[in-house]
């Protein structure tokens, strides 16, 4: 059962990786690269992009 519960964490850890550098990275728009990470990290593609998104520098004008 430990070891089920810690695959469990690090799995959940391991999905929301993109949401966690946009945290540390303070990104602009954190909430909209969790929203996406949240509802569509299932898919390959949305966790793609939510991690692309994350990495992405953020310009100002």
């Amino acid at each position: 059962m430990g070891t089920f519960l810690f695959l469990v964490l690090i799995g959940i850890a391991l999905y929301f990786v993109p949401s966690l550098i946009a945290v540390t990275r303070a990104k602009r728009n954190t909430l909209a690269i969790f929203a996406l990470n949240l509802f569509l990290g299932w898919t390959l593609v949305g966790w793609v992009v939510s991690l692309v998104w994350a990495l992405a520098v953020d310009h100002t004008f």
